[in-house]
């Protein structure tokens, strides 16, 4: 069974990833996690700031998983990315676009007005930039290039859930993929590699 700890986290990441971290309050997370409100104060005695820092690390770290998931297994560049595109369609479809990215809700939310939120935002995305520019190397780019394909997704993948949920739409998500994808095909001419995994 799940520990109280861990079920505060998820359920602050769930409210968090829907309704963002002003938008969710301390009540909220404790009901949603069944747990009684002075647990957590008990794991998290700095509060909602506290809490919103475990989330963002933890959950950031979980996303990382993404690019082993859709990135390295596949036969070739554009495959992996229309893959991991993909699976951001199906994310915004099946939760009738209420997931998004609990990071970059945040990240908005406290880049100019909280200091440990914005930093714990700030490495969560630099982690997943190196673990991206990782899972694209093996596809034939130098460490340059697939850093800059890694932040094109990041930023395409981001905006595309913005706009997505805005507009209950998927368009914005396969829009974004297909720049990514072309950014990638542009890499790999100037490089003259074919993008097939090495």
């Amino acid at each position: 069974m799940t520990g109280t700890k861990d079920r505060i986290l998820a359920a602050g990441a769930e409210l968090f990833r829907q309704g963002g971290y002003s938008g969710t309050g301390v009540k909220q997370i404790v009901e949603k996690a069944g747990a009684p409100f002075g647990s957590l104060y008990h794991f998290f005695p700095g509060g909602k700031e506290q809490l919103g820092e475990e989330v963002v690390r933890t959950s950031g770290m979980a996303y990382i998983q993404l690019f082993d998931l859709f990135i390295a297994p596949a036969p070739d560049l554009l495959t992996g990315i229309e893959t991991f595109f993909a699976a951001g369609v199906t994310t915004l479809l099946e939760t009738d676009y209420v997931e998004g990215c609990p990071i970059a809700t945040v990240a908005l939310e406290v880049a100019t007005t909280n200091e440990p939120l914005r930093k714990a935002t700030a490495d969560v995305f630099t982690a997943w930039i190196e673990a991206g520019t990782e899972k694209f190397a093996p596809f034939g780019l130098p460490r340059d290039a697939a850093r800059t394909l890694t932040i094109s997704l990041i930023n395409s993948l981001e905006g595309a859930f913005v706009l997505a949920r805005s507009m209950r739409s998927v368009e914005p998500m396969a829009v974004a993929g297909a720049s990514v994808a072309d950014t990638a095909r542009r890499l790999l001419a100037e490089l003259g590699q074919d993008g097939a995994r090495d």
